[in-house]
C-alpha cells in the first residue's frame, strides 16, 4: 500500500495531466507486456515493435515481471498537456546525475519499500560507462523512434479520449469536491482523512507537497511514481486506467437519419466522445471538408459543442444534441 499524505494546500496545488510519454513508458511495464482485454489494439502492437525494432535500451529496460522503469524515461508533465517534443526534450535535458542515480535505484533496489534490485542489462552498462548526459540522449533518440512507429498514428484519438476524461473528473470535483473526485477514480484508489491511500505491492508513506494525476489508457491498473532518488523532492505522480473509453460509433436510428440526413446523423451520434473533425473523417470515410460542413450546420443550431485542445478543434454533444440522438 502506498499512502500520500496531503494537506490542505498540497490538495490545492494538485492537478490533472495527460501525458504522451507516460503512455510510451507504460508499455514497458508489466502491463505493456500482457495488455488487459479492454486495452485498445496499439497497445499490443506497441510492444510488437519494441521488440522487433532495434531499441537496444528501451527493450532491456522493459519488464516481464516485477521491477521498476526508471522515471526520467516519462518526466512529470509539465503543463496539462504537453506535446511529445516537449517531453522528449526534457528525457534529452535530464541532469546526469539524475539519469545515474535512478539506474543505481534498479540495481539496488529500495529493499524498505518492497522494491528488489536487479542486476543491470549488458547495454545499461555500457552507456552508463559513458555517462548520465550519453544516457539521457540515447534513451531520448529511442523514444523517439519507438513513438513514430508505434504512438504517432494513434496520438490524436488517444489524447482526444484521455482529455475527455480529465473534462469528465472536473465535473465530478465541481459537483462531489476532492475526496469525491479520487474516490472515483478507481477502486484501488482511496482519500480519507487527508491521505490518499493506492493499492500497491510496494510499501511506502509519505508526505507531499501535490499529487500529479495521470489517465492512462495503456495502465491496467492504478501506479505511483515515487521520487526514487534518496532526498529527492519530486511530487509523486499518481497514474489509474481509464474505464470508460470511447466506442465504436453506433449507428444512427431510421428516424434520426430522415430528421437530418444520414450524414449529420451517423457525425452526432459519433459525438458521444470529444472528436475532431479529422477523426471523424477517418472513421466516417468523409473528407476533412465534409466533416467539417456538416459540424458548421449541427454547431449552429445548437447539437454540438466545440472547444480546443491545443491546437485541436474537438466537438462533441450538447445535452439537445443528446437527446435528439436518444441517449442523456
Amino acid at each position: 500500500m502506498i499512502e500520500l499524505s496531503v494537506d490542505a494546500a498540497g490538495l490545492a496545488r494538485s492537478r490533472f495531466a495527460v501525458s504522451p510519454l507516460h503512455e510510451v513508458a507504460a508499455t514497458l511495464l508489466p502491463w505493456g507486456v500482457r495488455p488487459a482485454r479492454d486495452a485498445d489494439p496499439w497497445v499490443a502492437r506497441a510492444r510488437r515493435v519494441l521488440r522487433r525494432a532495434r531499441l537496444p535500451l528501451l527493450s532491456e529496460l522493459a519488464l516481464d515481471g516485477g521491477g521498476y522503469v526508471p522515471d526520467f524515461l516519462s518526466p512529470h508533465p509539465s503543463g496539462p498537456s504537453p506535446s511529445i517534443e516537449e517531453e522528449l526534450e526534457r528525457v534529452r535535458r535530464t541532469p546526469p546525475d539524475r539519469v545515474l542515480s535512478e539506474l543505481e535505484t534498479l540495481r539496488d533496489g529500495r529493499p524498505g519499500s518492497g522494491l528488489a534490485g536487479s542486476q543491470l542489462p549488458p547495454q545499461v552498462r555500457r552507456v552508463m560507462a559513458r555517462g548520465g548526459a550519453y544516457v539521457a540522449r540515447q534513451v531520448a533518440e529511442e523514444l523517439r523512434r519507438y513513438w513514430d512507429l508505434a504512438f504517432a498514428p494513434h496520438w490524436e484519438m488517444a489524447r482526444a479520449v484521455l482529455e475527455a476524461e480529465v473534462d469528465r473528473r472536473a465535473g465530478v470535483l465541481a459537483r462531489h469536491g476532492a475526496a469525491g473526485l479520487f474516490n472515483s477514480l478507481h477502486p484501488g484508489i482511496a482519500w480519507s482523512d487527508g491521505t490518499l491511500r493506492v493499492d500497491s505491492r510496494f510499501t511506502v508513506r509519505l508526505a507531499v507537497p501535490l499529487v500529479v494525476v495521470v489517465p492512462s489508457l495503456v495502465a491496467a491498473q492504478p501506479a505511483v511514481a515515487v521520487d526514487p532518488v534518496r532526498g529527492g523532492r519530486r511530487p509523486p505522480m499518481v497514474a489509474y486506467p481509464v474505464r470508460d473509453r470511447a466506442t465504436a460509433p453506433v449507428p444512427p436510428s431510421a428516424e434520426l437519419a430522415r430528421l437530418l440526413g444520414p450524414t449529420r446523423a451517423g457525425l452526432l451520434t459519433a459525438l458521444a466522445h470529444p472528436s475532431s473533425t479529422t477523426q471523424l473523417a477517418e472513421r466516417h470515410y468523409l473528407s476533412p471538408a465534409t466533416v467539417s460542413y456538416h459540424l458548421g450546420v449541427l454547431h449552429r443550431t445548437g447539437l454540438v459543442a466545440r472547444t480546443r485542445s491545443g491546437r485541436t478543434v474537438l466537438y462533441r454533444r450538447t445535452p439537445e444534441g443528446s437527446r435528439l440522438a436518444g441517449t442523456r
